[in-house]
């Protein structure tokens, strides 16, 4: 969609009405109005529990929830959950859930969904909670609002693994003994989140409408909020000018109209609201390819990328160069890890070793690069690896696909390269270690180790260091295994990414906790 047809429909909408733009609230309320906000690229399904794709996540954030939330500083703060405690030898959790809690469909809430979610649907299809949760002895419902979960061994983040994008809680009654992704129930998305699915047209827009049997009582503030699918960036930026949305998350906004947009008197930016997902981007190769399979040549890249550069003219300054696995953002990063600089020089002596000599015309090899499809930002990123490496004899064909050919594609192993950017949950335990263990190579589930790398050593150490109690110790395991993976170059780590949350001013109380635009936006409201 460009300028012109954006505007187009902006006039169309205000001539026939059927989709409010802008913010509206009735006369005289204490609550109410329209929250007008961005999804991009458009979600492939809307159950977080089959899709952990991030516009989905975003979405979801609204709709379905988990035990717990996580404050700016990753502290555990109630959800569904009023009240938690863990036993003295670290095994046995109990968590006691607030009364009254329903679906969308208006059928209670119990432990029961809890048990059934955790130990059933999410280690089927989620691929980061089934690490987690393939760590417990049992889970019990022993009363309606009591859930008690007993583990195997000691598991030191495990109550920082109940945030809806790990662990959102699912309907036991429509889900139990059926296909999961098969389901028809998916296409209602009912969770216990403050908003509902009211409808969803498919190219145009997500309409979310206040749940009124919400627990909490007097939330949501907000009666409705429209996820809307405007692809192009230019059109989302006139659109947050112009008050036709009032916020856009992620990599909405093109970070060259972020000091523009910043400086405008009726928005409000911040970069807070990512923490608890301290999102990493890398370049992604499949070790089961040669010339893949050599660390050499995954070294090579990582020489030929001038990494500073990309953050200055891609990011335009947001962001920070990534050194290894784990994020500086979070807990147990080590900065003391080999060191790959800007030095194409000794790109090409690797590559030469290799045997990987240039032909005629320069090029050593050839390999295909799955762009993801989020934006332009990432068509960027892309056509500046090609760039890099093309200037050290490897070429880069880019390849474009929409987003649910993309989870797929990569899922199933069945790319060269690609540049995924994935979230690290407080922990390493919890976001990192998935992408490198050699027991989460799991054919058709994305965001697990799709590279297909693998090290006895590195799977040893990240499980030590998750049932390691002290943090001394589990710092020393961790320095150990990212010395190693920087090493073998698992990947190409390339950003620590920031992201910057433009609001209209006059919308408070969007970003209260550290999941940001991801959480459920109970407490948003207008001023």
């Amino acid at each position: 969609m460009n300028r012109r047809d954006f505007a187009k429909l902006v006039l169309a909408a205000g001539t026939a009405g059927p989709i409010p733009f802008g913010i509206t609230r009735a006369a005289g309320q204490t609550r109410g109005g329209v929250l007008n906000t961005v999804i991009q690229p458009e979600p492939p399904i809307l159950v977080s529990a089959l899709n952990q794709q991030a516009p989905t996540l975003t979405v979801c954030g609204k709709i379905y929830e988990s035990l717990l939330t996580y404050d700016f500083d990753l502290t555990p703060k109630p959800g569904m959950a009023q009240s938690w405690e863990r036993s003295p030898d670290g095994l046995t959790y109990t968590f006691k859930l607030f009364p009254g809690i329903t679906f969308h469909d208006g059928s209670p809430m119990t432990s029961e969904d809890v048990v059934f979610s955790v130990t059933k649907a999410l280690m089927e299809a989620h691929a980061r909670a089934r690490g987690t949760f393939s760590r417990l002895a049992s889970a019990e419902a022993p009363d309606p609002l009591t859930v008690v979960f007993k583990l195997k061994e000691p598991f030191a983040p495990f109550l920082h693994a109940f945030d809806a994008t790990t662990a959102p809680i699912i309907s036991k009654a429509l889900y139990e003994n059926t296909d999961l992704r098969q389901n028809p129930n998916n296409a209602r998305a009912i969770g216990t989140g403050p908003f509902k699915l009211k409808e969803w047209v498919k190219g145009s827009h997500i309409h979310l409408v206040r749940h009124e049997g919400y627990y909490r009582k007097g939330e949501p503030y907000l009666d409705e909020i429209y996820y809307r699918v405007i692809p192009d960036a230019a059109s989302r930026a006139v659109a947050l000018e112009s008050g036709t949305i009032q916020l856009t998350q992620w990599n909405d906004v093109e970070a060259f109209d972020m000091p523009r947009l910043k400086a405008l008197p009726n928005l409000d930016m911040t970069t807070k609201g990512y923490e608890f997902y301290a999102p990493h981007l890398w370049l992604e190769m499949n070790t089961r390819i040669a010339p893949m399979n050599d660390k050499r040549f995954r070294q090579a890249v990582l020489h030929a990328i001038d990494r500073e550069a990309l953050r200055k003219r891609v990011f335009f300054g947001l962001g920070k160069v990534a050194t290894g696995p784990v994020s500086s953002k979070t807990r147990f990063y080590e900065p003391n890890v080999p060191k790959y600089e800007y030095a194409p020089a000794k790109a090409m002596a690797l590559l030469d070793a290799m045997g990987l000599k240039p032909a005629a015309d320069g090029k050593r090899v050839s390999l295909k690069y799955l762009v993801p499809p989020y934006g332009e930002m990432w068509q960027r990123v892309a056509e500046y690896v090609r760039q890099s490496l093309g200037k050290v004899g490897i070429d880069i064909v880019l390849e474009g696909i929409d987003v649910g050919g993309w989870a797929a594609r990569c899922g199933n192993w069945e790319f060269e390269m690609s540049a995924p950017w994935t979230y690290q949950y407080g922990d390493p335990a919890l976001g990192v270690a998935r992408s490198y263990i050699s027991s989460n190579i799991r054919k058709g589930i994305l965001f697990s180790n799709t590279s297909g790398y693998s090290n006895p050593e590195v799977d040893r150490l990240f499980e030590a260091a998750a049932v390691a109690q002290d943090d001394a110790t589990r710092q020393n395991l961790y320095s150990r295994v990212q010395k190693i993976l920087v090493e073998d170059a698992a990947v190409a780590w390339l950003m620590e990414l920031d992201f910057p949350t433009f609001t209209d001013k006059r919308i408070k109380d969007l970003v209260v906790t550290g999941s940001g635009v991801n959480d459920t936006f109970a407490r948003a409201y207008r001023a």
